[in-house]
Parts: C-alpha cells; sequence; structure tokens
C-alpha cells in the first residue's frame, strides 16, 4: 500500500508528506525525508558544563541549585547522580536522585564526576 516510514517516535504507520517533511498525524513528530537514510542512527554527543562528553552509566554533579517543578524540593548544589541514562529531548539526561526519585535534567547545569 503505502511505501512511507513509520514515524520513529511513535511508530505509527500513518505518516504523510508535507513538502519535504514526513509527518506523523498521531503524535504530531515531523523530520525530513533526508533522515530517512540515517534511519536514527545518528549518534549524538552530549556534553556536561565543562564541555565533557557523557555517557550511559557516568556519575555526574550538579552545579546549580534546582527547583523541582510542582515541588517545594530542591536538588542542591553538589548532588552526586550515579548511572545515568541519556536520552532525546530538552532534559537530556534520566536519572534517579535519592530522596527525590526519578528525575530528567538538562546536561548544562551537571559536571561528570
Amino acid at each position: 500500500m503505502s511505501e512511507l516510514p513509520n514515524c520513529p517516535q511513535c511508530n505509527s504507520e500513518y505518516t504523510y508528506i508535507d513538502g519535504s517533511m514526513y509527518i506523523c498525524p498521531e503524535c504530531g513528530h515531523e523530520w525530513s525525508q533526508d533522515s530517512e537514510d540515517n534511519s536514527g542512527n545518528e549518534d549524538r554527543i552530549i556534553k556536561d558544563a565543562n564541555g565533557n562528553v557523557l555517557q550511559d552509566g557516568d556519575t555526574i554533579s550538579v552545579i546549580k541549585d534546582l527547583k523541582v517543578k510542582g515541588s517545594s524540593l530542591v536538588v542542591k548544589v553538589g548532588t552526586k547522580v550515579k548511572n545515568i541514562r541519556l536520552v532525546e529531548g530538552d532534559h537530556d539526561i534520566d536519572c534517579k536522585i535519592d530522596g527525590i526519585g526519578a528525575m530528567k535534567l538538562k546536561s548544562e547545569f551537571v559536571k561528570k564526576v
């Protein structure tokens, strides 16, 4: 039937073309037709505040007090976080912080230990 690729985010088969972009009507994700060649295998390099490259499993330290949205909790400067996981998006670090729980952090507010 259709030779269009499935959505790389939600795997929907209902994608369509608009100009030079593929669009998914279910999740709203848009990607260029040129990215089909890469098929999501592009390695994104995520760096900390000092320019060190971060990898899954690294230990990091928070360099600024961070307020937890929707709560009165604060992640204090110097808080160490072990075994991070890198993810796509604006908040590119997924981790668990003792006393707070699962969090997503921006790499610009951490440094590699």
